[in-house]
């Protein structure tokens, strides 16, 4: 594969993220009209996690907007919207959900956090199960799944 298809393939949002786009803005489509002023904007890029600043916003909407830029439509907002979800970097994703998964802000997700992470999946996995587990992805024997093992399993999925 050469370089160029590599870089394109990582630079697009997955159909998951083009889903996310969509639902977002008819989310914040609070009248279902079609359209989204300024603050509906700003929330829907923030609910796609984007801090964006009013002069951003703006700028976003005089160019992807309407003729005189006080709304954006759902062609527009995904115009905007894909650059932005596209320029997120995976390994920076991997990193939150370390994060949300380590509870404790150990450094490791140990047994307890896949239990509870279990738990409020709905899931019924017992003790042994959650030891396998630890013990395929423990690269490092540490008792546990460190960030650096974590970020390896989730980019060989």
């Amino acid at each position: 594969m050469s370089r160029n298809i590599a870089t394109a393939r990582t630079l697009r949002p997955t159909d998951n993220k083009f889903d996310e786009i969509k639902e977002a803005f008819s989310l914040f489509d609070a009248n279902k009209d079609g359209l989204l002023d300024y603050f509906e904007f700003k929330v829907a890029l923030r609910a796609l996690g984007f801090n964006i600043n009013k002069e951003e916003v703006l700028r976003l909407m005089s160019q992807f907007g309407t003729k005189d830029g006080s709304k954006i439509d759902s062609n527009g907002f995904q115009k905007a919207a894909h650059p932005l979800v596209a320029a997120i970097k995976p390994i920076d994703e991997y990193k939150k959900a370390f994060r949300l998964i380590d509870e404790s802000a150990a450094g490791i997700i140990s047994a307890p956090d896949i239990r509870r992470l279990a738990r409020e999946l709905g899931e019924s996995i017992s003790d042994e199960e959650i030891q396998a587990m630890i013990d395929e992805f423990d690269f490092g024997n540490h008792g546990g799944i460190i960030e650096e093992d974590f970020i390896k399993i989730m980019e060989s999925a």
